[in-house]
């Protein structure tokens, strides 16, 4: 399909990690190397045991220090696809959303006594995805009114615990205009 789709990106990793993963995948690609350059005096079978165990490790290494998770929504065919991507590599399944309802904002605890905002959106009456997290609720409230908006649906702003309000959209365009 040539619709637009809307991309909600996971919270950017840290420098500190995308430098230790590319280590990682540095080091993958020299012990893969190591198959075809072998050290003198070793046997073939000691060499792919050796490689293997630590191609393996470094890959997974490396793996998990760079992966993201998204999300990516067709708002006119009603769509969404929960990514993994490593790199240029995406991978997800496209899923219809049944009956869109509303996308909330709200404020959840942590164990370590943080806070972090979630964006939720709803759908056949009491049924939800979760969508998005972050500590920033600037953040995580922009990301749920421009999802309401491409959806053309109500948003709730539910970060004050039993005091739950529907966002006067209108109002928040106008917010916006004035700042950009």
């Amino acid at each position: 399909m040539g619709e637009e789709k809307v991309i909600i990106p996971e919270i950017r990793r840290p420098l500190w990690q995308i430098i230790a993963a590319a280590l990682c995948f540095t080091g993958c690609a020299y012990a893969f190397l190591g198959i075809f350059y072998p050290p003198e005096n070793e046997t073939i079978f000691r060499i792919h045991e050796a490689v293997s165990e630590r191609w393996l490790v470094l890959l997974v290494g490396g793996i998990g220090l760079c992966y993201k998770k998204g999300i990516q929504i067709r708002p006119v065919s009603k769509e969404f696809k929960a990514t993994f991507e490593i790199g240029p590599l995406v991978l997800g399944q496209w899923k219809k959303i049944p009956n869109p309802e509303y996308v909330s904002v709200f404020q959840q605890l942590l164990k370590n006594g943080q806070y972090i905002f979630e964006v939720n959106l709803w759908y056949d009456t009491n049924k939800h995805w979760q969508l998005y997290t972050n500590e920033d609720y600037r953040d995580a409230f922009l990301i749920g009114f421009d999802l309401s908006e491409e959806l053309d649906i109500d948003l709730l702003d539910a970060t004050t615990p039993n005091d739950y309000k529907w966002v006067d959209k209108d109002e928040w365009r106008e917010k916006l205009n004035e700042t950009s």
